[in-house]
């Protein structure tokens, strides 16, 4: 054999060898890649770049949004994974917009390896049919959040998150700001524009909340587009929770099966 044929394949076998896990941090897999998929919808609907922080407990996130009005706060533990194998605590910064173009191609019934390759993430999809590769470029996050705000909130509420959803869309026809108010009894919504008025009651016994509790009454009013990018990747049927205090920011999570999605929203002020 010649050495331009022996230098070919050396050359393929490196590139098929490449990604053998020789000195990789990490290496994850889950079984569902559109459960991940789901989980970065949640990230994505408010930060396009954040940094995931993956330790022998799980994968999270921490980031603002560009206009630093909103917060996310996103925890997924190992268990969510069939195979977790961290060597050491490992921050990659990401493009998560990217990240969700990539993961946007899941195929049913495929799963997904996640692990590091030379300064990039490498996503690799098995399905039933064959596999295939993409890797994202990592990229260095300049605004990282460590802590989330420190509220001492007066109300609580745990509502259906499908009428939760239909409240912000009948409130979005009339105005671009919705008023929450939780006393002990009663939770309701107010939304006014110049084309109308929307008032939305729910006693705490109703269907609809799960839970109301209130040691003193709290009112607020929010930004109506962040509102539906927070809610909208909430998998229908669970509930939403809500924790409010007067003319502070208002915290909102839910889960997405082990993974635990919080947001942090704060009030409009009227100038």
């Amino acid at each position: 054999m010649e050495y331009g044929e022996w230098h070919r394949l050396i050359y393929y076998y490196l590139c098929i060898y490449s990604d053998s896990g020789d000195g990789v941090l990490f290496e994850i897999k889950i079984d569902n890649a559109k459960y991940w998929k789901d989980c970065v919808n949640a990230i994505v609907s408010l930060v396009d770049e954040g940094l995931f922080n993956i330790t022998k407990d799980g994968i999270s996130l921490k980031a603002m949004d560009p206009s630093s009005i909103s917060m996310i706060s996103f925890n997924m533990p190992n268990k969510s994974f069939s195979k977790f194998n961290v060597d050491k605590p490992v921050s990659i910064g990401l493009n998560i917009d990217n990240l969700d173009k990539m993961l946007s191609r899941t195929r049913e019934g495929e799963s997904l390896i996640m692990k590091d390759s030379e300064n990039k993430l490498l996503l690799e999809f098995i399905g039933p049919n064959g596999r295939r590769k993409y890797r994202i470029q990592l990229i260095d996050v300049k605004k990282s959040v460590e802590k989330e705000p420190n509220v001492d909130f007066d109300s609580h509420v745990t509502i259906n998150g499908e009428p939760l959803k239909d409240i912000i869309k009948d409130a979005s026809m009339l105005s671009s700001y919705i008023s929450f108010n939780a006393s002990k009894d009663l939770f309701s919504a107010r939304a006014r524009g110049d084309s109308g008025e929307l008032e939305e009651f729910h006693e705490n016994d109703s269907g609809i909340l799960k839970k109301l509790e209130s040691k003193k009454e709290a009112e607020s009013t929010f930004n109506l587009e962040f509102l539906e990018n927070m809610i909208k990747a909430c998998p229908p049927g669970n509930d939403i929770d809500i924790s409010l205090k007067s003319n502070e920011p208002m915290k909102l999570w839910y889960n997405i099966g082990d993974a635990q999605v919080s947001y942090f929203l704060a009030p409009y002020m009227e100038e």
